[in-house]
């Protein structure tokens, strides 16, 4: 059992917690999704390996995202820690971009952020959705068409205070 599920962790690993930083837009708390996740599934690891353990693992990391209720006593978050890999080249659009797409992320419910991230990078239909977080595929439909509202919303600039002063 144990060199299955150390096989299995070497080999998906990275995937897992390129995941879980998605759902959660930080890479420490995603860390800590995943490694809460993974200690639950070592106790049942000969079950999930006979089955699907890609599945039952992306299922297990947006369930226990979505209801996450621990949250640290202090409620204090660590600060913007630089990259560990070098970033060659000028890429401060790029960086910007991102850095500007992770705000308007944070924006969304849990449940809508996990629906994008589901939709747009996991590439799963409504009806696969819908397994993984326990609902009707119309919840699906409902959650990613008002995140991807509030998505838009947030790109349209501010009007208000342009050529007020005719």
């Amino acid at each position: 059992m144990r060199s299955g599920f150390e096989e299995y962790v070497r080999a998906r690993g990275d995937a897992l917690r390129r995941f879980a930083y998605l759902l959660c837009g930080d890479r420490h708390l995603g860390e800590d999704l995943v490694q809460e996740v993974l200690v639950k599934a070592y106790r049942r690891w000969h079950r999930i390996e006979a089955d699907q353990p890609d599945s039952y693992l992306r299922t297990a990391l947006v369930r226990s995202h979505v209801s996450w209720l621990r949250r640290r006593s202090s409620g204090e978050r660590p600060g913007a820690v630089a990259e560990d890999r070098p970033i060659a080249g000028d890429m401060a659009d790029e960086q910007a971009t991102r850095a500007d797409l992770w705000t308007r992320l944070a924006l969304l419910s849990r449940a809508q952020r996990a629906v994008l991230v589901l939709r747009y990078y996991e590439d799963l239909d409504d009806k696969q959705i819908a397994e993984v977080l326990r609902c009707s595929p119309s919840t699906v439909r409902v959650h990613a068409a008002r995140g991807l509202s509030r998505l838009r919303a947030e790109l349209v600039p501010s009007v208000s205070g342009e050529g007020a002063s005719s």
